[in-house]
């Protein structure tokens, strides 16, 4: 059966093998997530669990929430999420999936929200060079230089790399491999880096390349 749980990442530290080699990892708190809802074929046209991550206070949640949270039996949760599994049929409303649903070892997704650099220009955004800052070239070292011919083709193209806003945006990075977990306080060790800030909200699957 496939994996998933939801999880907040805590930051980044250091862990060492059996060799003494430095691995770089970073610490999640995976859980403890509970089934709020199940999605069938029948009634949804698609299979798939939702999950609720996070206890928040009842002032908190409106109405329509707090009455598909009623519906399930289950505590109020800050973060919802859908993940589409090939056995939905294994879990069941009110099951409770902690940090030990995976096991060392385990090459994993992590997908969350990078973190918002603002608006960029075109060298921090895309890696452009800059243009030459002697012989005339102006103030404008570090703009995007031409967008193209004027005669022909006359337009700019589709996917031309300008400045705008950078960041904040969805991000998954994939196949990384799970090197320590700590069922006790529900805490994942993922070699590498993940998306986003510390205290983000990132999610777990397994691996689509593994």
């Amino acid at each position: 059966m496939q994996k998933c749980i939801v999880g907040k990442k805590i930051g980044m530290t250091q862990l060492f093998d059996e060799s003494g080699k430095m691995i770089p990892v970073t610490v999640v708190e995976a859980g403890p997530c509970v089934v709020v809802q199940k999605k069938t074929t029948e009634n949804d046209g698609y299979e798939a669990v939702q999950l609720g991550f996070g206890d928040i206070s009842e002032k908190a949640v409106n109405k329509p929430l707090k009455g598909h949270f009623a519906k399930a039996g289950v505590a109020l949760k800050r973060v919802l999420r859908e993940f589409r599994l090939d056995d939905c049929s294994a879990l069941s409303v009110g099951d409770i999936i902690k940090a030990d649903t995976f096991a060392v070892g385990d090459a994993v997704d992590v997908a969350g929200v990078s973190k918002g650099k603002g608006y960029a220009g075109t060298i921090k955004r895309f890696g452009n060079h800059r243009l030459k800052e002697t012989h005339g070239s102006g103030p404008v070292a570090r703009h995007a230089g031409s967008n193209g011919a004027c005669s022909s083709p006359s337009r700019v193209f589709k996917g031309k790399g300008l400045p705008g806003h950078m960041g904040a945006e969805n991000v998954t990075v994939q196949n990384l491999s799970i090197v320590k977990i700590d069922a006790e306080n529900n805490l994942i060790a993922i070699r590498g880096a993940i998306p986003g800030a510390k205290g983000g909200v990132v999610f777990i699957t397994d691996s689509v390349k593994a």
